[in-house]
């Protein structure tokens, strides 16, 4: 009997502390009240979209348009907000005129500090580098912030620094005439396996199209004039406006072609192509901006455009 009462004990003990537990694990089990419906996930907030505004420099907005073979960046400076833009493009051939970059880094400088250079209806735009690879193997920079003294002196490296990382002339690989295998003075150079197959190319023709420049200049070294573009449509009288107007104000001699030794792929050339009025300045040696002079020729350009 004493035995019975043990084991009914044991098994009443059994009992609530099963009890008990279940109501223990219950607490801490969320029930759905209705099995029949899917619990709704709580939602998750979106990230919210950046409102950072574009980096600037001093006086305007800068924008990269693109980027090199070796990912540096093309840089892009802007200067008033009117509806005719005017673009300067320095640098296409890198470190070999190097001139080139300086004189459109010039000018972003006198920009920057005077602003009011830009008349109400006018936009400028000064890409100071359209070949930082080509650049940085003869000046050790991507940008036009360099000197004079920063420059390379070994003629073998000057040369290489015309090209960009790919071997490519850059002023060979554009949509005139275009080819392969291209002429640089008497010396074979690559043009790109195809037009624009260079992303420096791609990324200022990609700008010209969506932003349709009034009229671009393009800095190069070396013979001392301002020379028209074309592309088989003869010389717009658009053209021939800018050259005008530009070699006078500059003392530069005004030349409708550019006839040293033939060029294919040639960027000015591209650009009269699409109807955009185009002149290319080369200055007169590798190693003088001649800022006087085209600040004249530049002032003069950006009046022009201001009725």
């Amino acid at each position: 009997m004493k035995n019975i009462i043990i084991v009914i004990g044991i098994i009443i003990i059994i009992v609530l502390g099963a009890y008990i537990f279940k109501g223990k694990s219950a607490d801490n089990v969320v029930v759905n009240p209705n099995p029949t419906e899917t619990p709704t996930p709580t939602p998750i907030t979106p990230p919210i979209a950046s409102t950072t505004e574009p980096t600037s420099s001093d006086k305007g907005p800068v924008e990269v348009i693109g980027k090199s073979v070796e990912g540096k960046d093309i840089t892009a400076y802007h200067y008033g907000t009117g509806e005719k833009e005017i673009l300067f493009v320095g640098g296409i051939h890198g470190g070999y005129s190097w001139n080139a970059a300086l004189v459109a880094q010039e000018l972003k400088d006198y920009l920057d500090k005077n602003p009011n250079v830009v008349p109400e209806e006018v936009k400028v735009t000064v890409i100071p580098v359209l070949n930082p690879d080509g650049l940085n193997k003869v000046v050790g920079t991507a940008t036009g912030n360099f000197s004079a003294s920063e420059v390379s002196t070994d003629q073998a490296v000057l040369t290489s620094g015309r090209f960009n990382a790919n071997k490519v002339d850059l002023n060979r690989n554009f949509d005139c005439d275009w080819q392969a295998e291209a002429k640089w003075q008497n010396k074979d150079v690559s043009g790109g396996t195809a037009a624009f197959s260079e992303p420096e190319a791609q990324a200022i023709k990609t700008y010209v199209e969506a932003n349709k420049p009034e009229a671009v200049v393009i800095y190069y070294a070396a013979a001392g004039g301002v020379y028209a573009s074309s592309c088989h449509n003869g010389v717009s009288d658009g053209t021939k406006s800018i050259m005008n107007t530009y070699a006078k104000a500059a003392g530069y001699t005004a030349n409708d072609s550019y006839d040293f030794y033939e060029t294919t792929g040639d960027m000015a050339n591209w650009l009269a192509k699409i109807n955009v009025p185009a002149i290319s300045v080369l200055l007169t040696n590798h190693t003088s901006t001649e800022w006087t002079k085209n600040k004249a020729g530049i002032e003069a350009l950006i009046k022009s455009y201001a009725n």
